[in-house]
């Protein structure tokens, strides 16, 4: 490689698309997957291919998904680490996810010459160039000799032992943990000696100093577990059923349920909640004025609008903060949720409340909302849906909660016994509902769902807030646990991968089309995957297969919500 680059010393600059193709170095192979089209353009995208025995990986290491999983996160991250002007690796920030940048290979019968434990590296890189011609002898630089020391980052023989298996070790506790919830009939799991604030809204590291208050479970909420590799531990176990976080202002309650947000996800060690984790079909839900609803049955919500809309198959461009967060629960139940929640910092308050004052002054006949809290115990009784609550302005929900926590300076105690000692005092309010309808469930047209503009597939994120697909952007401000862009890249590629393979066909229920697409992405669904086959993991090249470029594979939840949100999208029912 290194002779052919001295070759286009002074050359066009669109001559290095010559050198696309895998070339062989000294220990590994090197691949030009897509060349830079001129110095202002893009980075060119370069895959390091490293064979097991130059890896020297241990197989204890990456036998299960979850270590693969983990294993390539933290080669990722030594690697970021060095990389160095010019050359751009995912490493993603505090969540252990399916990353397009490293992949390490699974045993077993697999993807063709792919050799278990051998690493595939993907990254980018900034090609040199004089103007508009190519510069071989910094390209050489880069190509041949940055490379190969990056290389020498991912052999076990350069890694500290005792820090890879600790970071396999927590992603995998973390997961035995999650997977147990069910099992114990519990939500979510807080273990003792977390730590839940954040440094601040743009830093998602764990705070430290004397206002880092390490988590402790109230005794009545105390469960056991026993994890493969921290042994027992304690904590705050959410049972199923309806919880509501209650506190004053700043004392964390909005902060548990921030934590528990991202608990679908595995942490690195260090970030505080290594071992705080949800049920995987956990969805958060907000009210989110202006964006689409196509064709959802909100009449459980709203009934008799004065504008005579038929609520039972309702549509809207710009929706107010009441129907969106009403078409939201009822497309996160279509999409298989088992778990919401709730902070009624970001919800619509006429949604979630009306008071005994508020029902004598205005007939029901006169108010299409029917509150939330009339709903949610029916939403767990019929539907075996949780809900977690964060409630400071309402005293209501206590009637129809199951469990009561109180957060204050970020400690919670279980208040139960005394919010129903209060709840039972008689406040004047009725219900206006007993009962959450079955949910009706819709058709995508993908004729509807087009990633091209002008004839080319364009799928793009801007940051979390947003992405691009095709000739529409969708808002995703209101999806609170994407991670980060290359996840929002993931659920863009994973619309595609949807209308390529008939997933969506106009007949399939999008449930089911979700189903399919789990399988597609590892064959347990979300946040659960596992791959038995050898080569790579599946739904990284399943992904790959739309285009190679840096992303993170996503739960079905972000999917289906970035599909709800497109405003393009047709259904049938």
């Amino acid at each position: 490689m290194a002779d052919t680059l001295r070759g286009l010393e002074g050359a066009s600059y669109g001559r290095y698309k010559s050198l696309v193709g895998r070339w062989a170095l000294d220990g590994f192979d090197i691949e030009l997957v897509r060349a830079q089209a001129d110095p202002f353009a893009p980075p060119a995208r370069v895959a390091l291919h490293v064979p097991a025995a130059v890896a020297g990986l241990p197989a204890h290491l990456w036998r299960t998904s979850i270590q693969r999983r983990a294993l390539a996160a933290y080669l990722a991250r030594r690697v970021a680490d060095a990389a160095g002007d010019g050359i751009l690796v995912d490493a993603g920030a505090q969540q252990v996810l399916d990353r397009a940048s490293c992949q390490v290979a699974a045993p077993g019968p697999g993807d063709g010459d792919v050799e278990p434990g051998s690493v595939t590296l993907r990254l980018n890189v900034q090609l040199p160039g004089r103007g508009r011609r190519i510069d071989a002898r910094a390209a050489e630089r880069i190509l041949c000799r940055r490379l190969p020391l990056l290389v020498g980052r991912l052999r076990y023989a350069a890694l500290d032992a005792a820090e890879v298996r600790h970071f396999v070790n927590t992603a995998e506790d973390s997961a035995a943990l999650r997977a147990a919830l069910p099992g114990l009939g519990l939500v979510a799991f807080v273990a003792d000696g977390a730590v839940l604030p954040r440094r601040s809204g743009v830093d998602d590291r764990a705070l430290t100093g004397p206002h880092s208050v390490p988590f402790l479970s109230p005794p009545e909420l105390r469960v056991t577990v026993d994890l493969p590799h921290a042994g027992r531990v304690t904590g705050m176990g959410l049972p199923e059923g309806v919880t509501l976080i209650v506190g004053g202002g700043f004392h964390g309650k909005s902060t548990l349920l921030r934590a528990l947000e991202t608990g679908v996800w595995d942490h690195i060690p260090g970030d505080g909640r290594e071992l705080v984790v949800s049920r995987p079909e956990t969805v958060k839900i907000r009210a989110e004025d202006g964006r689409r609803i196509e064709r959802v049955d909100l009449h459980a919500f709203v009934n008799h609008l004065p504008s005579g809309a038929d609520t039972t198959d309702f549509r809207t461009d710009n929706a107010s903060g009441s129907t969106s967060q009403a078409a939201t629960i009822v497309e996160s139940m279509e999409a298989g949720a088992k778990v919401l929640l709730i902070d009624e910092d970001t919800a619509a308050t006429n949604l979630m409340i009306r008071d005994a004052r508020m029902q004598a002054l205005v007939a029901k006949s006169r108010e299409p909302l029917t509150p939330f809290v009339d709903l949610v115990r029916s939403v767990y009784r019929d539907h075996g849906i949780s809900t977690v609550l964060v409630m400071g302005g309402s005293g209501d929900y206590m009637e129809v909660a199951d469990r009561v926590i109180m957060m204050d300076t970020y400690q919670p105690s279980d208040v139960t016994a005394r919010a129903k000692e209060l709840a039972a005092r008689p406040t004047g309010r009725h219900a206006e509902a007993d009962r959450f309808p079955e949910v009706i469930h819709r058709r995508p047209d993908p004729n509807t769902v087009d990633s091209c503009l002008r004839g080319r597939p364009r799928i793009q994120a801007r940051g979390r807030d947003a992405l691009v697909f095709g000739e529409e952007t969708v808002d995703l401000r209101a999806v609170e646990q994407t991670t980060d862009a290359q996840q929002v890249v993931g659920v863009g590629l994973a619309l595609e991968v949807m209308v390529r393979r008939g997933h969506m066909n106009s007949v399939r229920p999008l449930a089911e089309a979700l189903d399919l697409l789990d399988r597609d992405l590892g064959g347990a669904g979300p946040c659960g995957r596992h791959h038995s086959g050898g080569g790579f993991p599946t739904g990284v090249q399943t992904l790959l297969t739309v285009r190679d470029e840096d992303f993170a594979l996503p739960r079905r939840f972000e999917v289906a919500a970035a599909l709800n949100r497109l405003r393009t999208l047709s259904v049938t029912r």
